[in-house]
């Protein structure tokens, strides 16, 4: 099992910028790629983006451009930074980490980016 503490989030007016951090603990060994998810209210979950152990990135298409994906694997990190924030961001952003076997999630934080 592999288990997902994420920091960051919170408030922010349209344009400003979030980092997002999740730090991995567990079985990190059998981790193939970490990412982040959203939800916002009343919408199916939907991809971020996402880092492979090799380095290998995608992004949604949304976020192209302003945000920024990055992994530590010394340290089992991952790191969201986002830029250029538009009210359409606002959701509850979940680290995800994928081994072989199954998903872990964490327990999500909330951004929210007022107009």
């Amino acid at each position: 099992q592999v288990q997902l503490v994420e920091s960051g989030g919170g408030l922010v007016q349209a344009g400003g910028s979030l980092r997002l951090s999740c730090a991995a603990s567990g079985n990190t060994f059998s981790i193939i790629a970490m990412g982040w998810y959203r939800q916002a209210p009343g919408k199916q979950r939907e991809l971020v983006a996402t880092i492979s152990n090799g380095g290998s990135i995608n992004y949604a298409d949304s976020v192209k451009g302003r945000f920024t994906i990055s992994r530590d694997n010394g340290k089992n990190r991952v790191v969201l930074e986002m830029n250029s924030l538009k009210p359409e961001d606002t959701a509850v952003y979940c680290c995800n980490a994928r081994t072989w076997a199954d998903d872990s999630w964490g327990q999500g934080t909330q951004v929210t980016v007022s107009s």
